[in-house]
């Protein structure tokens, strides 16, 4: 994902509590119509809900978020302080994966090693379009600045590290750094499965990570083609500071929680907000989640990106994750009354 700066998730937390768009429509449900709400731990909920509830000191989340340190029954607490609103802006929900990935890389530039992960550099602007994928990776712009954090081996696996916006580098010591988001170049993000689908590589039920990652190494020419296509650049920082046992920082620069973090588009979900979940497909989840991050892709009233966890397992289950559903977010009674007013 892109998590932001301090400052970054204080814009976007402020954002939060202004009206919706104008294309959003919005119902008042109970919560008997959340279909296997009494069968989630609600414990573990509040506990993943509790890690940022203090930076949400907007209308009345400091008080609710007061009422979440001394509950001693979670569902009771949910059901008490919230009501469940159902979001919509006329597009169809879906829900997506993504995970923390673990690459092999060194901290000095070698033959194996020769893929450079970058800071943001100071002429980047904050807003605003700069140099391309492309003209980053053909111009050489970054090169030989002092700007590399780590060098890994394989071009497609930074790509991906990239999209998913944080991730652990296992330095051949034994040792290992942690790198997240740290910026971006401006550009819209293309998705390359999709072009491989256009294309008429694939077939839309062929294209996975997985899939895309052979592809690229099997065609290094028209795979470097490929990776430009999305013009989406992504800097990192090291952010090693995070312990080992915790996840990577999301939007709200506090550690996300595998199968309870989820990342939404804030101009529809306050971030830190509690998010029911009923995601259909091959494995169906009905699940309290937190609003914890955000995406580039992830746009719309109900579009969700579940995070996985760390690693190679968790990559290849969110990797299978597309489906449909329902997204309904928990609002303290006062706004979630105001939204329903439409105020």
């Amino acid at each position: 994902m892109t998590p932001g700066s301090g400052l970054a998730a204080f814009l976007l937390l402020t954002v939060s509590a202004l009206p919706l768009p104008l294309s959003a429509e919005v119902s008042l449900l109970e919560f008997s119509a959340l279909k296997g709400w009494e069968s989630d731990n609600h414990e573990a909920a509040l506990e993943v809900f509790r890690s940022t509830c203090e930076d949400m000191t907007f209308g009345d989340w400091s008080a609710v978020c007061a009422l979440a340190d001394r509950a001693t029954d979670a569902r009771t607490f949910f059901e008490t302080v919230f009501r469940p609103l159902l979001i919509t802006d006329g597009s169809p929900a879906l829900f997506t994966g993504y995970y923390e990935p673990e690459l092999v890389g060194s901290l000095k530039e070698s033959e194996r090693f020769s893929v450079p992960l970058y800071r943001r550099p100071p002429e980047a602007p904050e807003t605003g379009e700069w140099f391309s994928r492309k003209e980053i990776e053909d111009l050489s712009v970054l090169k030989g600045r002092g700007l590399e954090i780590a060098w890994v081996e394989d071009p497609v696996e930074k790509f991906f590290l990239q999209v998913q916006g944080s991730g652990r580098i296992r330095l051949e010591d034994g040792r290992s750094i942690r790198v997240g988001y740290g910026g971006k170049n401006g550009h819209p993000y293309r998705s390359i499965g999709e072009e491989l689908i256009r294309r008429g590589v694939f077939e839309a039920h062929q294209v996975s990570a997985q899939v895309i990652r052979t592809w690229v190494r099997d065609h290094p020419e028209e795979g470097a083609d490929l990776l430009n296509h999305n013009p989406s650049y992504v800097f990192f920082r090291e952010v090693s500071q995070v312990p080992a046992h915790m996840g990577p920082l999301g939007a709200m620069d506090r550690s996300i929680t595998g199968g309870r973090t989820i990342a939404v588009d804030p101009e529809f979900v306050p971030l830190g907000a509690p998010v029911w979940m009923e995601k259909d497909g091959a494995s169906p989840m009905r699940r309290l989640m937190v609003a914890q991050d955000t995406g580039s892709a992830i746009r719309g009233a109900q579009r969700g990106d579940i995070f996985f966890g760390t690693g190679g397992q968790a990559g290849r289950r969110a990797g299978r994750v597309r489906d449909g559903g329902r997204m309904i977010v928990l609002l303290p009674i006062e706004e979630a009354l105001a939204r329903i007013d439409g105020s």
